[in-house]
């Protein structure tokens, strides 16, 4: 795994975009190349087209990350991978013909891009399944030794087993005189140097699993490893940065306060995160405007009550705001107080349904975040009750509240919509990671992804 940011990346993963990022410059090229021998024109330096190029590939790459083309799925699904392409080029093209019709450029260059639509899909579509053929989805896992054979050596193994899983195990080291509860468990004495055997498996790290570990840390062991340059992870530092959240179940108050996160020195990121707010805040309320009025005017037309939304919610350090949305419900859809949203809510209206789908009920949201209540990445701020009553029943429910709420976040876009204790508590453990771990690149990232609970809204209620 390489560490973006704070944020973890599958070296096989940065591979291959950046591959699939080299073969969009060459779609370009050969596209621009095409087109100019068709109508007899010189080919000119690669200079004057650089410009183009770079802007073609760019837009393209980021329209597949933001649709979900890096995801397990895509990487292990050819029909996937090759669904999401085609959406992610089709957006791309769409947004630099836009670009192109806004900022008028060359001519040429209009013509250029059916072929380079084309040419891109062939090369990244072929590069799926030429990268599935040769590597296999094996090699898009790293291989990792498990120091322990109980409960959460389990845990491991039945996570290593999920298709979407990043890792897998080569060996369980049974440690000390217990039953191991995974049966192909190795015994430790039988191993005589721990190094050379995770050598010989190729292991690049071993995770510490031990069920408990007061006076039973095999120091010794560990040295050796990591001596042969092997990683070595403690557990709930390796679920982290599998699951790309906190696990609840094996969170303690000592691995928050040592382990790396919570960092003083975000200020100038939290600086540079409200610059963008204000910014972006500002330009989406002059375009949102007419959206806005339009779909109020729909709200009102099919139901009774105001067309917005108001509701008390819990932000910043705990203290209170509220929140505006286009109403997407009845107008007396909470006379009996506040509940969560159930699958095909009856309370909802048929021009709520939609606006939910397409999250255009969380535009005025936007005047939140201008005010600085709200920013446009956090997680999702709760109404009061709910909030006093999930931080009774979960740990570290408070710690949520240490980064303003957002209208976007890392639980959005990697966890459903939650309707129940349990699956705030799933939601939760999204929450700290960001809190954890918060950087401008993993907003950015979000932002991005964003983009693809839209076009595939699995979660929206």
């Amino acid at each position: 795994m390489i560490r973006l940011f704070k944020h973890y990346i599958s070296y096989n993963v940065v591979l291959l975009s950046l591959i699939d990022l080299m073969l969009l410059v060459l779609a370009g090229e050969l596209a621009w190349r095409f087109r100019v021998a068709q109508i007899g024109a010189a080919v000119g330096q690669i200079s004057d087209r650089a410009l183009e190029i770079v802007a073609f590939s760019a837009v393209i790459w980021v329209a597949m990350i933001a649709v979900g083309s890096y995801g397990h799925q895509a990487l292990r699904s050819i029909r996937f991978a090759t669904a999401r392409l085609l959406v992610a080029v089709s957006l791309g093209v769409l947004a630099i013909a836009l670009m192109n019709f806004v900022f008028p450029g060359s001519a040429l260059w209009r013509s250029v891009l059916l072929y380079a639509m084309g040419l891109a899909i062939l090369f990244l579509v072929g590069n799926r399944v030429l990268t599935g053929r040769l590597l296999g989805v094996e090699n898009f896992r790293r291989t990792v030794l498990v120091l322990g054979a109980g409960e959460r050596a389990q845990r491991l193994e039945r996570l290593a087993e999920r298709p979407e899983s990043g890792f897998r195990v080569a060996a369980f080291i049974a440690m000390g005189n217990a039953e191991p509860l995974v049966v192909s468990a190795v015994r430790r004495e039988t191993i005589a140097d721990l190094g050379r055997y995770a050598d010989g498996l190729g292991a690049s790290e071993v995770v510490l699993a031990l069920q408990e570990r007061r006076n039973s840390l095999p120091l010794k062991d560990l040295l050796r490893v990591k001596t042969k340059g092997v990683d070595v992870a403690d557990f709930s530092s390796f679920l982290e940065r599998e699951m790309g959240r906190v696990d609840l179940d094996t969170l303690n108050p000592s691995w928050l306060i040592f382990s790396d996160g919570f960092s003083a020195g975000r200020r100038l990121s939290s600086i540079a995160k409200r610059a963008f707010d204000i910014v972006a805040s500002l330009l989406l309320l002059v375009v949102g405007l007419p959206l806005i009025g339009l779909f109020a005017l729909l709200v009102k037309l099919e139901s009774d009550g105001p067309a917005f939304f108001r509701q008390k919610r819990v932000g910043l350090y705990g203290q209170e705001f509220t929140l505006i949305k286009l109403r997407s419900m009845r107008s007396d859809a909470e006379a009996g107080g506040s509940k969560w949203a159930e699958k095909d809510d009856p309370r909802i209206t048929r021009v709520g349904r939609f606006i939910r789908m397409v999250r255009i009920d969380e535009l005025p949201q936007v005047w939140s975040v201008l005010k600085g209540e709200m920013s446009f990445v956090g997680p999702r701020p709760e109404v009061p009750a709910f909030v006093t009553m999930l931080d009774k029943e979960l740990p570290y429910y408070a710690e949520r509240h240490v980064v303003k709420p957002g209208i976007t976040g890392w639980a959005q876009i990697n966890y459903p919509y939650g309707a129940s204790t349990e699956d705030a508590r799933h939601k939760l453990e999204y929450d700290l990671y960001y809190a954890k771990n918060y950087t401008p690149f993993l907003d950015l990232l979000i932002l991005i992804q964003t983009a693809r609970v839209i076009l595939w809204p699995e979660g929206a209620r």
